[in-house]
């Protein structure tokens, strides 16, 4: 009787015919297997919705995408993972009362007891496929404190600050506790692809987080008496003073995670509580070189392709908010310019990314090598295109504007809320506005919005709020394809995986030079720039949600209405 309704759910919700049916169940028999894992071997259509529709005929309930970030660490503190993974088994959420257990055998009921004496709760089994439950397993034990066994036991005193890191990967099982414990976090952090990781500590406490896609997520609170030692292992990576703790430090530290080269800037403040490091993470192994791929919109790339990258003297810039991307579109336009027929001369703080045919100084103030220095020297090297880091003071900004005047193609970074904010920002450093507005040619403005998991997001129907916030029509938006974040195991629940740029392009014509000299205000040369046709960042933001790769929230989130 059970073969036969079994047999009824599968010929219902997949599309294998009666032979492959029959040829199943034989083959589950025959093995000592169950139906799932014929399933799942099979790669058949529709397994998902096999399990669902047994688990409905058995009255089990059943989870398709487990949110890994909801189960707690307390919960798995007291279970191996090798108990875990051979038993097939993982807590899931804890009410007070009872306990879910994530299953793939919701009939074992020893195990089920096992835990049940365990927690001292009733434990009810959850149904998932094993591919699912084997992923959750993996991940939240990875963010367990029970990974990091014997940190309770640790003294400042048991730890060795002179040991060299060259391979996370080769770090064993003699070495030091809060040695693994940071390796643990470095690896876990490029695992992620996490952009920064801050260590904070408070009066009580301390706490690590990483920047996933922009948004900070706490991961992991060390003891408070851990706090001197994890902060000295850190700082000798990275060949800091550790002796130092009232006056800020800039490091670096190179690794090697999983064959991957990665680049960590190390920062260290001193606050109230102790010292607060951030480190930035650049996987060398994974550069971006082509403006296509940054999310360029088609009208910029040929305003750019065609018009600015061609010119052979003036200054291209590059704004936005710190992370926001403009190394990495300065490194873009580089490579689009780096022939055999030109030279290329940099001046960066750090050099990011090694490109071959460029000549790449680094900034080193303690020598007195600034910005400024290097510009100065790179007009005796014969270039025809110099990239200067970033434009901080009067006298770099000077030297650029010099170079780009004597016949040099300048690109360089500033730090504005917008494109028309250039202009305001380098008169308030000090420069001449006609000497502005004859040298610069255009002013890329930029910042990252995060873009929807493509596995599931799902289709949205803005409300007339969102429509008229973003200044669109209900027909505007029945056009386009609009979606909403869901969150899904492939996207660790977050509905998002990576960023994109949406940006402004702002071209200096002649009625825009005019008001330049004149020193009008942003918002004045903003709508200037708007009248000859500059889409804003709320218009390529606007164009994105249509286009289904990001979230209305996002775009939101990000830019503000242009008045």
């Amino acid at each position: 009787m059970a073969t036969i309704q079994l047999e009824n759910v599968l010929m219902k919700n997949t599309s294998l015919s009666e032979e492959q049916i029959q040829s199943l169940l034989e083959m589950s028999l025959d093995r000592g297997g169950t139906v799932r894992d014929a399933l799942e071997k099979k790669e058949s259509a529709g397994a998902d919705d096999v399990l669902a529709e047994l688990c409905a005929v058995m009255g089990l309930g059943f989870i398709r995408d487990i949110p890994v970030n909801e189960i707690t660490a307390d919960l798995v503190a007291n279970i191996p993972i090798n108990f875990a993974k051979k038993h097939e088994v993982l807590p899931y959420k804890d009410d007070g009362n009872q306990v879910t257990i994530l299953t793939t055998n919701p009939l074992n009921v020893k195990i089920l007891d096992d835990l049940r004496v365990l927690f001292k709760k009733r434990t009810t089994p959850l149904l998932t496929s094993k591919i699912r439950l084997m992923d959750a397993i993996n991940k939240v034990y990875e963010k367990s404190t029970a990974a990091l066994q014997g940190l309770d036991e640790i003294e400042e005193e048991d730890y060795d600050l002179d040991e060299p890191i060259i391979d996370l990967l080769e770090s064993g099982e003699d070495d030091a506790p809060v040695i693994k414990l940071v390796n643990t976090l470095l690896f876990r952090a490029v695992k992620e692809k996490a952009s920064d990781i801050h260590v904070e500590p408070y009066e009580k406490d301390m706490v690590v987080r990483y920047r996933i896609d922009g948004v900070l997520f706490d991961v992991f609170k060390p003891p408070k008496k851990l706090q001197n030692a994890i902060t000295s292992r850190i700082k000798v990576m990275g060949n800091l003073n550790i002796a130092e703790k009232r006056l800020p430090q800039d490091g670096r530290i190179p690794l090697k995670i999983g064959g991957k080269d990665i680049d960590v800037r190390l920062s260290s403040v001193p606050t109230a509580f102790g010292e607060r490091l951030v480190m930035r993470l650049q996987d060398r192994s994974n550069v971006v070189l082509h403006l296509e791929q940054l999310g360029f919109s088609e009208e910029s790339l040929k305003v750019l392709y065609d018009d600015l990258l061609k010119r052979t003297y003036g200054i291209l810039l590059v704004t936005g908010p710190t992370g926001s991307g403009k190394s990495t579109t300065l490194y873009a336009c580089l490579s689009r310019l780096n022939n055999a027929d030109v030279n290329i001369l940099t001046v960066e703080d750090p050099v990011e990314q090694r490109l071959h045919g460029v000549g790449q100084v680094q900034v080193n103030s303690k020598i007195g090598l600034t910005f400024a220095a290097g510009l100065r020297s790179f007009l005796r090297q014969d270039p025809d295109i110099i990239m200067v880091g970033e434009i901080r003071d009067l006298e770099t900004a000077e030297l650029a504007i010099n170079a780009s005047l004597t016949g040099h193609l300048v690109l360089s970074t500033l730090h504005t809320n917008d494109s028309a904010g250039a202009f305001p920002r380098m008169i308030d450093i000090g420069c001449e506005p006609f000497l502005i507005a004859t040298s610069i040619l255009g002013v890329i403005a930029q910042r990252l919005v995060r873009v929807l998991c493509p596995h599931c997001k799902a289709p949205h129907k803005p409300s007339d709020f969102e429509l008229s916030s973003l200044g669109l029509t209900r027909e505007q938006a029945q056009a386009g394809r609009i979606f909403r974040a869901m969150g899904c195991t492939h996207c660790n629940g977050k509905g998002y995986i990576g960023r994109t740029i949406i940006m402004e392009l702002l071209m200096v014509s002649e009625p825009m030079r005019s008001l330049i000299m004149q020193r009008k205000d942003g918002g004045t040369l903003k709508k200037q720039a708007v009248t000859e046709g500059m889409k804003t960042f709320r218009d390529h933001g606007i164009q994105k949600v249509l286009q289904g790769i990001t979230t209305i929230e996002e775009v939101l989130s990000n830019t503000q209405i242009d008045l």
